[in-house]
């Protein structure tokens, strides 16, 4: 069938949650946060989205089979700000897209870039069906546009359908300026962080492919302790593999996963396994995403397991990443497109999951 197009106005977006759209057993609702941030839940019978479609289109909140999936932290909602940093409580994100990462004292950009909090210039829910089936998608448009500078069209979109607890986050970009525009995209997933849990994922817990990030960023508090750990952990990451040991995150531990294995046509994906057997996976394109990275902090405030962000580069900022020659490019009037499959599963699917990533 040909999809249903609903165009979102702020200005039906109230204090009370009202329902939009139902089909089958998909279903969207409209709302409005206290601090002013519209809101869109969209639902199926196993659970939940959150999705802020004007405010970055990140997802705020994802629950399915009665499991919470977003990391703790200390926003009870979403923020009005002017980074990532001022309203850092959602499942996730869209970081970059014309810089990203953590910036050094010589860069000038935000933390993770301009996509986080941008207001999106029209958002959208679209009904339809594609080849795996019946979809509800939350679509939108950003334009970017500077005087003298860069001029992009970004349109984001998630994807959820009936009966499944994975669904899709996904990023089309278009340069439409007349120059070449650089391009640094991260899809930011920060999941809850679980005691026990097995981090899964297609490349061997050795040196040089779980690679410790040892360079570390100014917000991050050291000390003379935490640096000479961090060192041990650069020579013997084993001890990352099982999240039994919470202290070893306070302050962060990122990761760079290299090399990981994929299937023929690039496929690959990670798995946290938690103590019930259940767990969380994400999916991806390793040639749409050549960088893997993974951050967790546990602390009395924040508690998260990004245990695969995929990536176009690594996070420590934009200067660092041109020198590494991690920095892409997109010519006048070229196009990206990413797609991120993630979310829950039941313990029979973990297993499976399990198996098919230590095959890859």
């Amino acid at each position: 069938m040909e999809p249903v197009k609903i165009t979102l106005r702020k200005v039906d977006f109230a204090a009370h949650e009202q329902t939009v759209a139902n089909c089958d057993e998909l279903s969207a609702s409209t709302f409005r946060y206290d601090s002013g941030i519209e809101g869109l839940r969209i639902s199926n019978a196993r659970g939940h989205l959150v999705i802020l479609p004007f405010y970055g289109q990140m997802i705020w909140d994802a629950v399915f089979d009665g499991v919470d999936l977003t990391m703790k932290n200390m926003f009870s909602m979403p923020r009005p700000a002017h980074d990532i940093a001022g309203t850092y409580g959602c499942f996730a994100f869209h970081s970059g897209l014309l810089r990203n990462g953590c910036p050094s004292p010589d860069d000038t950009h935000a933390l993770h870039g301009e996509m986080p909090v941008a207001a999106l210039d029209c958002a959208g829910l679209e009904i339809g069906e594609d080849d795996e089936g019946l979809y509800m998608a939350v679509t939108g448009t950003a334009e970017y546009v500077m005087g003298f500078g860069d001029h992009y069209i970004a349109h984001p979109k998630v994807i959820l359908r009936p009966g499944k607890t994975l669904f899709d986050m996904c990023m089309d970009v278009q340069n439409v300026g007349g120059a070449p525009m650089d391009l640094m995209y991260m899809c930011h997933v920060n999941f809850a962080y679980c005691e026990g849990a097995k981090i899964i994922q297609p490349a061997p817990f050795t040196p040089d492919r779980t690679v410790v990030r040892t360079a570390v960023p100014g917000h991050v508090q050291t000390t003379p302790d935490y640096l000479a750990f961090i060192d041990s952990l650069a020579k013997d990451p084993t001890g990352l593999e099982v999240l039994d040991e919470p202290e070893r995150y306070n302050p962060e531990q990122v990761l760079y996963v290299r090399g990981v294995g994929a299937d023929g046509y690039g496929n690959t994906a990670s798995l946290m396994r938690r103590r019930e057997g259940d767990g969380f996976k994400i999916a991806y394109n390793r040639n749409d995403f050549p960088k893997t990275v993974r951050w967790i902090l546990v602390n009395a405030d924040q508690q998260v397991a990004a245990f695969a962000l995929p990536s176009t580069c690594e996070p420590e900022g934009y200067l660092a990443e041109k020198a590494k020659g991690n920095v892409r490019q997109l010519a006048s009037g070229e196009a990206a497109s990413f797609k991120v499959r993630l979310g829950y599963v039941t313990g029979e699917e973990a297993e499976a999951a399990e198996a098919h990533i230590h095959a890859l």
